[in-house]
């Protein structure tokens, strides 16, 4: 494949528009797990397979992680978002079914959390339709909503998304409000509901045995999190929460999740908001106007 370097806006979706949040509320909070399990190890570098310490960070997801998450949104009365790869509602159906049974969102991540290449095209499809299958075929789910695995899209892969008929994509990372995706053909493509990065927990409470990456405690997290929260708020963006249950689960990051969205609950003026339910709103404006 070529590489097109001409100087142009590489997201040709126009600009955010401006919308009320429901309620008169000043911002909206989007909490959304991504239930990776072992994908997480295995999707990238299949050789981990046959590496079951490493594996078993993702393996802390079933045992332990995703009741722990699923404790905390009930004490607090909240509804989230759980992005499944397929691969993950196969081999823990049991974890996965307590997610929906709690009323929760289910989007799709992916079937094996494979990372989409522009360069292999019927793969990148095959993880779509794998995943769907299998959220469908185990959970009883059909998706409108889709995150990334590892975090990469491309023009043909949006194409997909909307031919599968999902509404909104929460991967991009370069707004601070919802807005539509351009196609490349000219159509509407999906809802973008951007990511904050500030808010992936993978980049503070995640290493590896062979990683120098340090990982990072209350004193560093909460912080930035109250600081992103409280200027994103400000401005009426969306905050977007990307957060993984063998990361959030565990004990202490576990506290400053349930600290952090104790506090934020607490305001009247935040719309906390499942992705469908801010689609569903951000789709009411657009017909609207």
């Amino acid at each position: 494949m070529t590489h097109d370097l001409t100087p142009r806006p590489l997201n040709p979706a126009p600009p955010a528009p401006d919308f009320a949040w429901p309620g008169g509320k000043k911002s909206a909070v989007f909490i959304g797990f991504d239930v990776d399990a072992e994908t997480a190890w295995i999707g990238n570098t299949p050789a981990n397979v046959n590496r079951m310490v490493t594996t078993s960070h993702g393996g802390y997801d079933a045992r332990v992680g995703i009741a722990k998450i699923l404790d905390l949104m009930a004490d607090l009365s909240l509804k989230g978002t759980f992005f499944i790869p397929g691969w993950t509602a196969e081999a823990h159906p049991a974890a996965c079914e307590a997610i929906v049974a709690a009323g929760h969102e289910i989007g799709h991540h992916g079937y094996l959390h494979k990372l989409p290449d522009r360069d292999r095209l019927d793969e990148a499809y095959d993880e779509i339709d794998r995943g769907l299958a299998a959220l469908k075929a185990r959970l009883g789910v059909v998706p409108v909503g889709y995150r990334a695995p590892s975090g990469e899209n491309f023009p043909e892969l949006l194409a997909h998304l909307t031919a599968r008929g999902l509404r909104y994509s929460s991967s991009f990372r370069d707004d601070i409000r919802p807005y539509r995706h351009l196609l490349a053909d000219g159509r509407p493509g999906p809802v973008e509901i951007p990511v904050n990065y500030a808010f992936d927990d993978w980049n503070f409470g995640m290493t590896a045995r062979t990683s120098p990456r340090s990982i990072f405690g209350r004193d560093m997290i909460l912080p930035l999190w109250r600081d992103e929260f409280a200027a994103t708020h400000d401005w009426g963006g969306v905050t977007t929460m990307v957060l993984h249950p063998q990361v959030s689960g565990r004990p202490m990051r576990w506290h400053i999740l349930r600290d952090f969205l104790t506090e934020v609950a607490a305001r009247e003026d935040v719309w906390i908001a499942t992705g469908a339910e801010i689609t569903a709103h951000y789709e009411a404006c657009e017909a609207a106007r």
